[in-house]
This record gives structure tokens, C-alpha cells and sequence, in this order.
């Protein structure tokens, strides 16, 4: 199978959306008033088999929009110092950091032959709520995500696995997992692409998705 024949296939297995895993950590839960913190996304390609696998890592630490809340508790957990001087010179702004990971997304959707992304995350609403919230905080007009569509690994990996916590998840899946370095928007992210491949892979394997492919009257590609 070519590469070009592998990145149609990919386009066919998902109805022509590009899986991209989102991870975002924030000052708290609400998407309209707490800040987004970090946010990291990863493209997902298909190799010469038939199998998903990860592409490439975005990752950017975020300055708290104007107004924004910022809980304490949501620092504890997740370890994020904001007057950390590092993060003070990298961090960018909401719009720029929506902008890094736009970019590519657009390439990568355009690279497949996909017509637009859908979001992949773990507790996949969470991230999808502060999406969208950001994306309309900056009056972005092409977002490349789908607005409400998206896959939850936390829903599928408890179908599979029986376990909904990620790390449990990617070590029930064969997946190494830090609890060191979790709750790094990079790490999560990284580590549930991991996982959501696994678990896309392991229906292959087992047939189902050319199963789909035959009772729906679609021969795979060769």
C-alpha cells in the first residue's frame, strides 16, 4: 500500500475528518471564565498497513486572557507555576496559541484529503468546551475542528479496556505511563494518542473495521 493510498484510507476510515488529539490544562472547569494554561495537540497519519499512529506534537504554554480566573486548586493539581520566568518568556497568547496549532491541523487535514478535523480527547467535552470557548473569545472564523462532534477516549477505553482514568487506560493498553509527568498538556496529549491508536489498531485486528467495510459494500483498498 502507498503512502498516498494509506492517507486516502485514513480519509475513508473516519468520513473524511482527520483524528487530532487536543489536551488543554486550565485554571479551573468553567470554559467561559477560567483560563486555558497550556494546550498541546497531535496530528495522526496512517502508515502502509493500515494503522493509525502518531504524526507530529504541537505544544504551547498559554497567557491567561484578559479577566480570566485562575484556581488556585487547579494549580496545585497541576503543577503549573505562572510566575515561573521560563513560561513568561514562552507562554503566548490565547489567539496565538489557537493560531500554532490551527496551522498545521489545516496542513495535515489538507495533507489526508480530509475536509476537517475532529477532536480526540480524554474526557473529550472538557476540552472541547474550552475550544470552542477560546475560539470565540478570539473571533476565529475558520476553525478547523468540527463544532460538536468528537471521540472520548475516557468512554472507549472503558468499552475496551474497563478502565476510564488515562494512566490506568495506557496501562491497561500496554502503554508506558509517568504519573511524574502527567497533568504537562504535552505528556497527556502524547500518551492519549497513544492510546486512542491503540485501540483503533486493536479493531483492525480484530477484523471489525473490514468487517464494517464489507457489510457496507466497501472493498478495502489493497
Amino acid at each position: 500500500m502507498s503512502e498516498a493510498i494509506a492517507r486516502e484510507l485514513l480519509a475513508q476510515r473516519f468520513r473524511s475528518f482527520l483524528p487530532v488529539v487536543v489536551d488543554m490544562e486550565t485554571g479551573g472547569f468553567n470554559a467561559e471564565r477560567n483560563a486555558i494554561l497550556e494546550i498541546a495537540a497531535v496530528t495522526l497519519t496512517m502508515d502502509a498497513q493500515g494503522f493509525l499512529l502518531p504524526e507530529a506534537t504541537y505544544a504551547f504554554h498559554v497567557k491567561p486572557f484578559e479577566g480570566a480566573d485562575v484556581e488556585q486548586s487547579a494549580l496545585d493539581f497541576t503543577g503549573i507555576r505562572l510566575d515561573d520566568p521560563l513560561r513568561q518568556q514562552v507562554a503566548l497568547s490565547e489567539a496565538e496559541a489557537l493560531g500554532e496549532i490551527f496551522r498545521p491541523v489545516r496542513k495535515a487535514i489538507k495533507a489526508h484529503g480530509c475536509t476537517r478535523a475532529v477532536l480526540v480527547g480524554h474526557n473529550a467535552a472538557f476540552d472541547h468546551g474550552f475550544l470552542n470557548a477560546a475560539v470565540n473569545r478570539c473571533g476565529i472564523k475558520r476553525n478547523p475542528f468540527h463544532p460538536f462532534s468528537s471521540f472520548d477516549t475516557a468512554s472507549l477505553a472503558g468499552l475496551i479496556y474497563g478502565q476510564t482514568v488515562l494512566a490506568r487506560a495506557c496501562r491497561a493498553a500496554g502503554i508506558p505511563f509517568d504519573n511524574g509527568e502527567a497533568h504537562s498538556a504535552r505528556y497527556d496529549t502524547e500518551r492519549t494518542a497513544e492510546l486512542f491508536c491503540a485501540m483503533v489498531n486493536r479493531y483492525k485486528e480484530l477484523g471489525g473495521w473490514s468487517q464494517a467495510q464489507r457489510e457496507q459494500g466497501m472493498d478495502e483498498v489493497p
